[in-house]
C-alpha cells in the first residue's frame, strides 16, 4: 500500500471541504481562496469529521500510483488555502536588478532589453531591495512553475554565480582558468 495515500489528511479550522461524489470533484474553500480538485475513477474519498481518507478500489499499477498522487494533490490544495505557499528568488550580479511596475515584473538581467513577466491570476509577485523576488500564491503548482519561469530567464553560472537563483539553492562553484 501507498505510504502516503494510506495517511489521512487533517483538515484545519476555517477551511471547508466539499466532496461531490456523483461528479466526482473535491472543492476546497478557506482563508486565502479556494481550489477544485477532479478524482480519478479509480479513488475514493471520504470525510470523517476533521480528516480525509483516501482509497483505491483495486491493486493495480494505476491505482497505486493515482492514490498517493491525489493524496498528495489534496494535501497540497488544502495548505494553499489556509496558509497559502511562497518561494523567494535571489539576483546575484552587477547591474541584475528587478522592479515592479504594476502588477508586471520587470527584470533587467544584461540582455539588450527588459524582460516583463506578467503573473497568473492567482499569484502575487514582490520585489524587496531590487535584488528579491516573492512569487506567493495559493497553487502550489503555478507557484513553482513561475518562479521556475522567472529563474530560467538567466539561471546562476558555475563560475561567479551570477544570475537568479533560489533562497536554498547551493551553486557548486568551478575553478577558472589558472593564469600564467
Amino acid at each position: 500500500m501507498s505510504r502516503i495515500g494510506k495517511k489521512a489528511i487533517n483538515i484545519p479550522n476555517k477551511t471547508e471541504v466539499i466532496i461531490d461524489k456523483n461528479k466526482k470533484i473535491v472543492l476546497i474553500k478557506g482563508v486565502k481562496g479556494e481550489l477544485s480538485y477532479t478524482i480519478p475513477e479509480i479513488i475514493e474519498i471520504n470525510k470523517i469529521d476533521n480528516l480525509i481518507e483516501i482509497t483505491r478500489k483495486n491493486e493495480n499499477k494505476e491505482a497505486k500510483s493515482m492514490h498517493g498522487l491525489s493524496r498528495s494533490i489534496l494535501n497540497n490544495m488544502i495548505q494553499g488555502v489556509s496558509i497559502g505557499f511562497e518561494k523567494k528568488l535571489l539576483i546575484q550580479g552587477v547591474g541584475y536588478r528587478s522592479q515592479m511596475e504594476g502588477k508586471t515584473l520587470i527584470l533587467n538581467m544584461g540582455y539588450s532589453h527588459a524582460i516583463r513577466i506578467k503573473p497568473p491570476k492567482d499569484i502575487t509577485i514582490k520585489v524587496e531591495n531590487n535584488t528579491t523576488i516573492l512569487i506567493s500564491g495559493i497553487n502550489k503548482e503555478t507557484v513553482g512553475e513561475v518562479t521556475a519561469k522567472i529563474r530560467n530567464i538567466r539561471p546562476p553560472e558555475p563560475y561567479k554565480g551570477k544570475g537568479i537563483k533560489y533562497e536554498n539553492e547551493n551553486i557548486r562553484r568551478k575553478v577558472g582558468k589558472a593564469g600564467k
